[in-house]
């Protein structure tokens, strides 16, 4: 693998998950990715995979038959899923957030009840706050839900769901009220696919994208949806703005695993063809022009995955991370793109090739600059902190 990506202080339980994870990443997504991603296909096998190795209990407490690992590994074994195909990390990472929004501010009776089918993969969890005329100004959700008999009634359109068709439970953000303290978060469940899945609730087909295929991205359409009040995540109105940014934190930390991994494969695509490929009689990896530029992409490698491990730990320790979180998922992300970036001009005219992997990556890293906040949200985010942290 290379000095790139080193982590120190990790037990021999992260390193020993870490190599089975990278095994599997080597021999069982990276030949299939590029033709499954250009198909749009589900990856349903290495999905399964996953299941058997106990990812998706990765991070749910052992109580709950999960690994009880911490956030810190979970990141680690998104940057290497990422590396093998970022789509595969996304079909685990919404799952995490819900199963994470569960443990922290769930009822007893909702940990109990979908935790350990969480950890074995049996209940696939999805998030939902974006609407199709808001996305990172969450305070203009207009879903609502409205007291309805013992129960609620959910009315509204959900966007940009990754895992809406195939996740079973999903955390929506509605509006109970009017300001930040007027959101509630539901817990939803449905049936797997498309079309009506639940009456009154409807999944429409997958929203076509440039990249990041593969994994299904939908809406989420409730038109007098009905649950009781045991559906309200904690059991108690008005948190669901404060529950949503929480799991936003852990996503974020997501998105900048997910960058590092894409990175590291960019620069491994661009260092390996630079030693191959020749011009003017000799490797252009002997050209000065090329060192340089592969000096850069490692030195950016390098950079984003430290921030990534340090808003890890940062979570871990119990302390609020979204300064670091912002941070590591901004600049994680905007050297993601140029990394890839960097790597297609290397390739030269094969990289604008669809039988060349960096085709792959140039039209997948665009989304890391959008996903879980954009990177002006970011700085928002990063410059709010910062005058709170300095303020005279």
């Amino acid at each position: 693998m290379g000095r790139l990506q080193s982590t120190e202080g990790l037990s021999d339980e992260q390193r020993e998950i870490l190599r089975t994870v990278r095994a599997f990443v080597d021999e069982r997504i990276l030949p299939v990715a590029t033709e499954l991603e250009h198909r749009d296909e589900y990856p349903t096998q290495i999905v399964e995979g996953l299941r058997q190795m106990g990812v998706f209990g990765l991070t749910i407490g052992e109580e709950y038959g999960g690994l009880g690992e911490s956030l810190l590994t979970y990141a680690l074994v998104v940057e290497e899923l990422s590396r093998g195909w970022m789509s595969v990390s996304g079909i685990v990472n919404t799952h995490f957030i819900v199963a994470w929004m569960l443990q922290q501010h769930g009822t007893d009776e909702q940990k109990r009840r979908y935790l350990p089918r969480m950890a074995t993969g049996e209940v696939r969890g999805a998030f939902s706050m974006s609407e199709p005329h808001c996305g990172s100004d969450v305070a203009a959700i207009r879903t609502r839900a409205v007291p309805e008999g013992a129960g609620w009634s959910l009315t509204g359109q959900k966007m940009w769901l990754t895992n809406g068709a195939s996740a079973n439970l999903v955390a929506v953000l509605t509006r109970t009220g009017e300001g930040y303290g007027g959101m509630t978060t539901f817990l939803v469940e449905k049936e797997p696919g498309f079309g009506e899945v639940a009456p009154g609730l409807s999944v429409p087909g997958k929203i076509d994208k440039m990249g990041y295929k593969g994994v299904d991205t939908t809406e989420l359409i409730m038109d007098g949806w009905r649950t009781g009040q045991e559906q309200i995540l904690g059991g108690v109105t008005g948190r669901g703005f404060y529950q949503m940014m929480d799991g936003v934190e852990v996503g974020r930390v997501n998105v900048a695993a997910r960058a590092c991994g894409v990175a590291l494969r960019a620069f491994q695509l661009a260092i390996d063809y630079a030693q191959v490929r020749e011009s003017f009689g000799r490797r252009i990896a002997d050209h000065q022009a090329v060192q340089f530029r592969l000096a850069e992409m490692a030195v950016k490698v390098e950079a984003a995955h430290q921030m990534m491990v340090r808003a890890a730990r940062v979570k871990d320790a119990g302390a609020r991370n979204d300064l670091e979180a912002g941070m590591a998922k901004y600049l994680a992300a905007e050297y993601c793109s140029q990394v890839v970036e960097d790597a297609f001009r290397i390739h030269g005219g094969y990289g604008y090739s669809r039988e060349y992997e960096i085709e792959r990556l140039y039209r997948e890293a665009p989304m890391l600059l959008i996903g879980e906040g954009t990177a002006d949200v970011q700085r928002m985010v990063i410059g709010r902190r910062l005058l709170e942290e300095y303020a005279r």
